[in-house]
C-alpha cells in the first residue's frame, strides 16, 4: 500500500488527481475501522491530516467558514456559539476519537447515522470540494446522494462546509444504548431563525439520508406565530402544538427495522425528540428575554 502525505492542499489535489484510486484519511475514525476489520483495502492513502487549509475557521457578514479536517475537540473548544454542532460533536465516540474525528470525515463517509450532518441540515450549510482544476459549492442535500453515498467526484476532496449563521437557540440530540460511543437509533438537529421565523428540524439514523421535516418546520413556525411566541419570547406555545409538532417530524422519518431498533420505535423516537427539542428552544429564549 501506498502512502502519500502532501504538505499543502495544492500538493493534496495534485495527487488526488493522479491517484484517484487513494483512499483519504484525515482523522482515520471510519477509514481505520474499515482497514482493521479487514472490509477495505485500498491500493494508497492520502494522508490529508497535516493540511493547515482545512484546519481554517472563518467569520465574515455573518457567514461561518469551517475546514473539513478541524476536530471535533475544537469545534467544542473554538465554537461555543453553534450550540447545536457542539453538542453533536460532544456525543462523537470517546475523547480520543473527538481528538481526532472531523466534519469532513462525517461528510466523506456520508452514513445517515453520522452524528455532526443534521445539525449542518438545519444550518442549511453548503460544502465545498475542489479538485485540482477547480472548486464548487454543493448545498447539504445535494452532496448527501444516499446512504454512503456522495456527489464528492474521484479527483475532488472535501475543503470545508460553509453556512449563514442563524440567530435563535438551537440542538441536537440521540437516542441510543448510551450517550457516546454509539451509533444513534434516531436523532435530530432543530435550529430557531428569528430574523426569518422559521423553524429548521433534521433527522438522523431513519432514512437513507439525512432528512428535513418540511411539514415539521412549517407547522412550528405557525404555531410559534399563532401564540405570539415570535415577538414575546415568554408566550406560550401549547402542548397540543408541540404533540403535533413531534407527530409530524416522525411522519417526515423513513426508518427501517434492524438490529439497533424497529422503525416503529424509531418513529416514536422522533416525536419524542422533537418535542423535546423545541421545548428547549422555547425555554431558551424565554430566558434569553428574562
Amino acid at each position: 500500500m501506498q502512502i502519500f502525505r502532501p504538505s499543502s492542499l495544492p500538493e493534496a489535489l495534485e495527487l488526488r488527481a493522479a491517484h484517484p484510486e487513494a483512499l483519504p484519511i484525515a482523522g482515520g475514525t471510519d477509514v481505520m475501522v474499515e482497514l482493521n476489520f479487514g472490509r477495505s483495502r485500498p491500493a494508497a492513502l492520502l494522508d490529508i491530516s497535516r493540511l493547515p487549509e482545512l484546519r481554517a475557521i472563518g467569520r465574515e457578514n455573518g457567514t461561518l467558514f469551517l475546514g473539513s479536517g478541524l476536530p471535533y475537540t475544537q469545534i467544542m473548544r473554538d465554537l461555543p456559539d453553534q450550540v447545536a454542532l457542539v453538542q453533536a460533536s460532544r456525543m462523537v465516540g470517546s475523547p480520543q476519537i473527538r481528538n481526532r474525528g472531523t466534519v469532513g470525515g462525517n461528510l466523506g463517509t456520508a452514513s445517515p447515522a453520522g452524528d455532526a450532518l443534521p445539525v449542518l441540515a438545519v444550518y442549511d450549510a453548503d460544502v465545498l470540494v475542489a479538485s485540482a482544476s477547480g472548486s464548487r459549492r454543493l448545498p447539504w442535500r445535494e452532496f448527501l446522494v444516499g446512504p454512503k453515498r456522495t456527489a464528492l467526484a474521484p479527483d475532488e476532496l472535501i475543503v470545508a462546509v460553509e453556512w449563514s449563521v442563524a440567530r435563535g437557540p438551537g440542538s441536537f440530540s440521540k437516542i441510543g444504548t448510551r450517550n457516546a460511543m454509539v451509533i444513534a437509533i434516531a436523532g435530530l438537529g432543530l435550529q430557531l431563525d428569528e430574523p426569518t421565523r422559521s423553524v429548521r428540524v433534521a433527522l438522523e439514523s431513519v432514512g437513507p439520508t439525512i432528512l428535513r421535516a418540511a411539514e415539521a418546520e412549517t407547522f412550528a413556525a405557525g404555531a410559534l406565530e399563532e401564540a405570539g411566541a415570535w415577538s414575546d419570547p415568554r408566550a406560550r406555545v401549547s402542548e397540543a402544538a408541540l404533540a403535533r409538532f413531534g407527530e409530524l417530524a416522525a411522519a417526515a422519518a423513513r426508518p427501517i427495522d434492524d438490529v439497533r431498533g424497529t422503525a416503529a420505535y424509531r418513529r416514536h423516537a422522533c416525536a419524542v425528540l422533537a418535542r423535546r427539542a423545541l421545548t428547549w428552544a422555547l425555554h431558551d429564549r424565554c430566558l434569553k428575554a428574562s
